[in-house]
């Protein structure tokens, strides 16, 4: 490390000056104006006697020529008095990016109208149809409103108005039209009751289920002020414990570019500590560990503010570990220990890393990696009383093992295709859409053969299918939640009834998978077939145990 560890600026982004910045404090500050810019230029020499982790980043990259201020203010402060509290600000906004990368940044505010905001997974017309959806996850606050999704620009905004986050609390200061401004969210957003950091449901059929974890895929403002893992240690402004309503309060940018780019080296990286900590698990686990042509990485410590992070360089682009930040199963929120004498209460609280935690796993290995691995689950279902689990969005490891992915695609492949400019120049387009909106540059790219319409029908065949199959799931777990009840009412011994919840919660993981993955299997429709085959099965055992039960206490009569 460098000479002076504690007073270390710290790793952020690294671009041309932007508008808002990140205080000393962790809140943001004043905006960056050209005049402010013309203060004293300080040589990335000068930093690196302090930064000598940054300096390996930095004068190797691609943007070993950018100066530090063009990402930080006050650095003239700093250098003559360095501390925490002359700690220069650093620029987070798309638009510092945007200044040099503008094709990029042009795409990444383009909107999809493609479907409506709000869209809610659970109604008739939806992507993802589900007439069950109430019944079958009866206890979790998904129930209360489980949206798709829009483009990433949109990704914070839209989390801090879901009606299951924040009790309603924050609304378009608008009104409704919220849903067509752009920009950062408290431009476009207002917080109704500011009097309170109390989190909880102001406002009726609505829940505060949000906690500082699940705030990290949509947001990395706050990096510079969380530690690894999110653990509470000493200079860490925020941590999984934080009040989530001040933790919210202070963000403005989804999905910062420095996600996924180093801002320093301009190598590819992921931030994400759930993640960087799955790929450095001592069992190797996961679907990365198993695969011969992984992608190799290095880990390196940023912990120059007195407490630890970590941010993983990788070798070369790879969209599923990039993508799979975000687009990923992963667990957020407390919950409870299956192994736990005392079901009747949360015991896995946010102090636990459990509630940090990626098992970056297939489908078919989450129940024993959750129950016989990890032993977390999420909720305990409203009708039955048996603990079950939620799934967030396991895009990147269902594509992990697919016949694409195989084949060398990567997610960019579909989502963020090479396209060309106005100008005629290639670049790579940051409009993270449906390749449905793009089919000429994404699908007909390598299937040059067929046209739109076969592309088109081709995608929407698949997900007939899988859809199809998520119907049939739904009516047989429905099925197995009143046969639970009904044997609860008849007397069936507790013994019986854990077996049967036990096989509930089996289907219910193999079905409930597919319902936060948002492709309607079209990532992987074998997996996604075998999947839903094997939880109508599981479920259909479930029922069967309960039947003979009840036949027996008929017969003992």
């Amino acid at each position: 490390m460098g000479k002076r560890n504690a007073l270390v600026v710290g790793v952020l982004v690294c671009f041309a000056c932007g508008t808002l910045a990140w205080g000393a404090q962790g809140r943001y500050e004043k905006q960056v104006t050209p005049k402010q810019k013309q203060e004293k230029q300080v040589a990335a020499a000068e930093c690196y006697q302090c930064h000598d982790v940054v300096q390996g980043l930095h004068e190797k990259g691609r943007h070993a020529t950018v100066g530090c201020a063009n990402c930080h203010s006050g650095l003239a402060k700093h250098m003559a008095g360095p501390g925490p509290e002359t700690r220069p600000a650093t620029d987070v906004s798309w638009e510092a990016c945007g200044k040099c990368h503008k094709e990029q940044y042009a795409s990444f505010m383009k909107e999809a109208y493609h479907r409506p905001a709000r869209d809610e997974k659970s109604q008739l017309t939806s992507r993802a149809p589900n007439p069950f959806w109430d019944k079958l996850m009866m206890g979790h606050g998904f129930t209360k409103e489980h949206g798709l999704t829009r483009s990433h620009n949109w990704m914070l905004i839209d989390h801090l108005v879901v009606d299951r986050a924040y009790g309603g609390r924050f609304q378009g200061k608008r009104g409704w039209n919220y849903i067509l401004e752009r920009g950062k969210a408290w431009d476009v957003l207002e917080d109704r009751y500011p009097a309170t950091k109390e989190h909880k449901p102001f406002v009726r059929q609505s829940a505060a289920a949000a906690n500082p974890v699940c705030l990290q895929c949509k947001t990395q403002d706050h990096i510079l002020g969380w530690a690894y893992m999110g653990d509470p240690v000493p200079g860490a402004d925020w941590s999984r414990k934080s009040n989530v309503v001040e933790l919210a309060r202070s963000t403005q940018y989804g999905l910062n570019c420095f996600y996924c780019h180093d801002p320093h080296s301009a190598k590819p990286r992921i931030v994400r500590d759930g993640l960087i900590d799955a790929l450095t698990r001592p069992d190797g686990d996961t679907l990365w560990h198993k695969d011969p042509k992984r992608t190799n990485f290095k880990v390196i410590e940023m912990g120059q503010r007195g407490f630890v992070r970590k941010i993983a360089i990788l070798e070369k682009y790879d969209t599923k570990l990039q993508c799979g930040q975000c687009h990923v199963e992963y667990n957020c929120n407390p919950g409870y220990d299956p192994r736990s004498a005392d079901l009747s209460r949360v015991s896995v609280t946010m102090d636990d890393r459990r509630t940090n935690h990626f098992p970056f796993k297939d489908v078919l290995q989450l129940y024993d990696h959750y129950v016989n691995k990890v032993s977390f689950l999420d909720f305990k279902h409203g009708l039955t009383g048996g603990l079950l689990w939620k799934a967030q969005h396991p895009e990147a490891e269902t594509y992990y093992e697919s016949k694409h992915a195989k084949a060398g695609v990567g997610c960019d492949g579909c989502h963020l295709p090479k396209v060309k400019s106005s100008s005629g120049k290639r670049f790579t387009s940051h409009f993270a859409v449906t390749p449905r909106v793009m089919l000429k540059e994404t699908c007909l790219a390598c299937h040059k053969k067929w046209t739109e319409e076969q592309a088109r029908y081709s995608i929407d065949s698949v997900k007939a299918y899988t859809r199809g199959r998520m119907r049939k799931a739904e009516f047989w777990l429905a099925e197995l939640i009143d046969a639970i009840g009904a044997a609860q009412k008849a007397g069936v011994s507790p013994a019986t009834i854990r077996e049967a919840q036990e096989q509930h919660l089996k289907g219910h993981i193999l079905w409930e998978f597919w319902t936060a993955e948002n492709s309607d299997g079209f990532h992987n429709p074998e997996l996604a077939r075998e999947s839903l085959t094997k939880s109508i099965d599981e479920t259909q055992k479930g029922i069967a145990l309960l039947k003979k039960a009840l036949a027996d206490r008929a017969a003992a009569r």
